[in-house]
Protein backbone atom coordinates (compact mmCIF):
# COMPACT_ATOMS: atom_id res chain seq x y z
CA UNK A 1 0.00 0.00 0.00
CA UNK A 2 1.40 2.99 -0.77
CA UNK A 3 1.95 5.85 1.63
CA UNK A 4 0.55 10.10 1.21
CA UNK A 5 2.43 12.27 3.01
CA UNK A 6 -0.51 14.39 5.47
CA UNK A 7 -1.71 17.39 3.69
CA UNK A 8 -0.84 15.97 0.00
CA UNK A 9 -4.59 16.43 -0.91
CA UNK A 10 -4.98 17.88 -3.92
CA UNK A 11 -1.24 18.70 -4.81
CA UNK A 12 1.40 16.18 -7.11
CA UNK A 13 4.20 15.06 -4.95
CA UNK A 14 7.30 13.41 -5.52
CA UNK A 15 7.61 9.30 -5.70
CA UNK A 16 10.09 6.92 -4.46
CA UNK A 17 9.78 2.70 -4.71
CA UNK A 18 11.70 1.35 -2.52
CA UNK A 19 13.08 -1.78 -2.07
CA UNK A 20 15.50 -3.96 0.06
CA UNK A 21 18.07 -5.43 1.99
CA UNK A 22 18.50 -8.73 0.63
CA UNK A 23 16.76 -11.11 3.27
CA UNK A 24 14.42 -8.45 4.31
CA UNK A 25 10.88 -8.12 3.93
CA UNK A 26 8.96 -4.45 2.84
CA UNK A 27 7.83 -4.18 5.96
CA UNK A 28 10.95 -3.71 7.57
CA UNK A 29 13.91 -1.46 6.38
CA UNK A 30 11.85 -0.66 3.01
CA UNK A 31 8.74 0.20 5.38
CA UNK A 32 10.64 2.33 7.41
CA UNK A 33 12.21 4.23 4.65
CA UNK A 34 8.98 4.45 3.23
CA UNK A 35 7.07 5.82 6.36
CA UNK A 36 10.13 8.21 7.05
CA UNK A 37 10.11 9.70 3.49
CA UNK A 38 6.41 9.84 3.33
CA UNK A 39 6.64 12.27 6.32
CA UNK A 40 9.00 14.28 4.51
CA UNK A 41 6.71 14.75 1.50
CA UNK A 42 7.42 12.11 -0.67
CA UNK A 43 4.24 9.86 -2.01
CA UNK A 44 6.47 5.84 -0.78
CA UNK A 45 5.69 2.45 -2.40
CA UNK A 46 8.10 -0.43 -0.14
CA UNK A 47 7.74 -3.32 -2.23
CA UNK A 48 9.71 -6.65 -2.38
CA UNK A 49 10.97 -7.70 -5.59
CA UNK A 50 10.42 -11.49 -6.79
CA UNK A 51 12.03 -13.93 -5.41
CA UNK A 52 12.22 -12.58 -2.20
CA UNK A 53 9.74 -11.62 1.12
CA UNK A 54 6.21 -12.43 0.30
CA UNK A 55 6.67 -11.76 -3.57
CA UNK A 56 5.83 -15.00 -5.78
CA UNK A 57 8.61 -16.84 -7.74
CA UNK A 58 9.46 -20.74 -8.04
CA UNK A 59 13.47 -19.67 -6.50
CA UNK A 60 13.76 -17.86 -3.50
CA UNK A 61 16.38 -15.44 -2.51
CA UNK A 62 17.62 -14.41 -5.58
CA UNK A 63 19.42 -11.23 -6.07
CA UNK A 64 20.54 -10.25 -9.47
CA UNK A 65 20.98 -6.30 -11.06
CA UNK A 66 19.92 -8.58 -14.25
CA UNK A 67 16.41 -8.31 -12.24
CA UNK A 68 15.26 -4.94 -12.79
CA UNK A 69 11.34 -5.19 -14.24
CA UNK A 70 9.91 -5.29 -10.53
CA UNK A 71 11.31 -1.77 -9.86
CA UNK A 72 9.50 -0.27 -13.30
CA UNK A 73 6.12 -2.51 -12.02
CA UNK A 74 6.32 0.03 -8.61
CA UNK A 75 6.98 2.42 -11.04
CA UNK A 76 3.83 1.96 -13.13
CA UNK A 77 1.48 1.38 -9.54
CA UNK A 78 2.55 4.47 -7.91
CA UNK A 79 2.15 6.88 -10.81
CA UNK A 80 -1.35 5.53 -11.66
CA UNK A 81 -1.93 7.42 -8.29
CA UNK A 82 -3.52 10.62 -8.97
CA UNK A 83 -0.91 12.73 -6.41
CA UNK A 84 2.02 11.64 -7.54
CA UNK A 85 3.97 13.85 -10.06
CA UNK A 86 5.12 11.73 -12.83
CA UNK A 87 7.68 13.32 -13.39
CA UNK A 88 9.21 13.00 -10.14
CA UNK A 89 10.12 9.44 -9.53
CA UNK A 90 12.85 7.84 -7.76
CA UNK A 91 14.03 5.01 -6.48
CA UNK A 92 15.83 3.29 -3.46
CA UNK A 93 17.54 0.11 -3.66
CA UNK A 94 19.23 -1.15 0.23
CA UNK A 95 22.29 -2.84 0.63
CA UNK A 96 22.11 -5.98 -1.37
CA UNK A 97 19.32 -5.13 -4.08
CA UNK A 98 20.77 -1.75 -5.13
CA UNK A 99 21.70 -3.48 -8.19
CA UNK A 100 18.69 -3.88 -9.34
CA UNK A 101 17.57 -0.15 -8.86
CA UNK A 102 20.61 0.96 -10.79
CA UNK A 103 19.79 -1.30 -13.43
CA UNK A 104 15.75 -0.45 -13.29
CA UNK A 105 17.28 3.69 -13.66
CA UNK A 106 19.63 2.79 -16.41
CA UNK A 107 16.73 1.29 -18.39
CA UNK A 108 13.33 3.13 -17.37
CA UNK A 109 13.30 6.91 -18.23
CA UNK A 110 10.60 7.36 -15.94
CA UNK A 111 13.23 6.70 -13.25
CA UNK A 112 14.57 10.64 -12.50
CA UNK A 113 17.14 9.74 -9.61
CA UNK A 114 18.74 6.69 -8.23
CA UNK A 115 19.83 6.09 -4.82
CA UNK A 116 21.84 3.50 -3.11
Amino acid sequence: RPLQPKGAAGSKRPALVISGPFGAVKEQVAGLYAQTLAERGFVTLAFDPSFTGESVGVVRNVASPDISEDFSAAVDAIGLLPGVDRTRIGAIGICGLSGMALTAASADSRIKAVAT
